[in-house]
């Protein structure tokens, strides 16, 4: 069988350790307790877990992670995140319940800190994720 790249290594039993196995069992339980299975992980928190993730990688790019230095901003990487979120931000709307709003007021702000943070500002409607969201504007002041 071949190896899965993305799993880990099945325990190697320590030196002395007797072949029942027991031993070795009992410390992969323990090692592993916290770790869930995606088939139980139910849908809507695998999308909110990818939504949060999205939502904190593009602020990283955007430069506005506390202590990020300017050469790690990377504003086409960010346009790429905050577009894969807007689309599934729009895909997974109807399930989201609750934390739509909060999760749309999120991406609203990350589009903005782009529109900030760009040199030559997009077109309203030709920003990241605005294909799904529509246009997005600052608010007036």
């Amino acid at each position: 069988m071949a190896e899965n790249p993305n799993s880990s290594p099945a325990p190697i039993p320590q030196e002395g350790a007797t072949g029942s196995g027991a031993d070795t069992d009992d410390a992969a339980h323990t090692e592993f307790d916290n770790v869930r299975d995606l088939g139980d992980i139910p849908a809507i928190e695998v999308i909110t877990r990818s939504i949060v993730m999205l939502m904190s990688a593009a602020a990283e790019k955007l430069g506005l992670a506390e202590g990020t230095s300017e050469e790690r901003i990377d504003l086409p990487e960010a346009r790429t995140l905050i577009t894969a979120l807007a689309g599934l931000v729009d895909a997974s709307k109807a399930d989201l319940g609750i934390h739509a709003a909060p999760i749309r007021d999120g991406l609203k702000s990350l589009q903005l800190a782009f529109r900030e943070a760009s040199a030559y500002p997009d077109e309203p409607g030709e920003g990241p994720g605005e294909k799904y969201t529509g246009p997005v504007r600052a608010p007036k002041k």
